[in-house]
């Protein structure tokens, strides 16, 4: 697809952690907050970087092993530390706000789809002051449900179709992890890889991304077909 072919995208589909903000420190925090009350000890951080992007339950229970049930409660222990601290132990990545300037400006629909808990994305928004940015939010709840990416970005369609006219044509999801890129696919949208997030080439390609970038630069670039220099200047 060309770089005329992306900034003709009018829907902008965003993933929260890795592609927005880089929520490293406060995601592996809960993690081990959590772990440690089942007495396991993480002596590197890094180990837990593969717990960001996926819905929780599905990791606790496939790098440790647990069933449904404890994994449910190293989610609500997760929680514990997460929703007073971890939520802001976190950073927006360098040139994302200018990217969502120049989006704006040029009249884009801005949606934000994520697998973390609506309520906390929500506040993350608010935060770093990138709330008005956005037309809508669909996240994950709560209880549980809505966790899969593939019914996330669902939801987004939903939400976006009781406020503009579109086509899945008109619309791109943009994530770092597998999850975002296969959400998309089952969904009929096209996708865009970052790797200045959490995924790898390898994880993106492997998973069907359209295309992939390496910057936020990069990324600005090609949805707005203006050169970044001018926008982030």
């Amino acid at each position: 697809m060309s770089l005329i072919e992306w900034n003709k995208k009018k829907i902008i589909l965003f993933d929260l952690d890795g592609t927005l903000t880089d929520p490293g420190v406060g995601i592996t925090n809960s993690v081990m907050y959590a772990l440690e009350k089942y007495g396991i000890t993480v002596s590197d951080k890094s180990e837990l970087y593969k717990f960001i992007g996926p819905p929780l339950m599905q990791s606790f229970e496939k790098y440790y092993g647990f069933d449904q049930n404890k994994a449910e409660r190293a989610v609500a222990l997760y929680r514990e530390y997460f929703q007073d601290r971890g939520i802001f132990e976190n950073e927006i990545y360098d040139g994302i706000q200018q990217l969502l300037d120049a989006l704006k400006v040029q009249g884009k629909v801005i949606g934000l789809a994520t697998s973390k808990p609506e309520i906390y994305a929500k506040q993350i928004l608010e935060h770093f002051g990138l709330d008005d940015y956005f037309d809508f939010v669909s996240g994950s709840m709560l209880n549980g449900e809505r966790t899969d990416k593939g019914e996330v970005i669902a939801w987004a369609i939903q939400l976006l179709g009781e406020r503009a006219r579109y086509t899945l044509e008109e619309m791109v999801m943009i994530g770092d992890r597998e999850h975002d890129v296969i959400g998309a696919r089952k969904n009929g949208l096209a996708s865009i890889g970052v790797l200045f997030g959490y995924g790898s080439r390898e994880e993106l390609t492997g998973a069907g991304a359209d295309v992939v970038v390496s910057s936020v630069c990069e990324l600005t670039e090609m949805l707005t077909g203006e050169a970044a220099g001018e926008v982030l200047g």
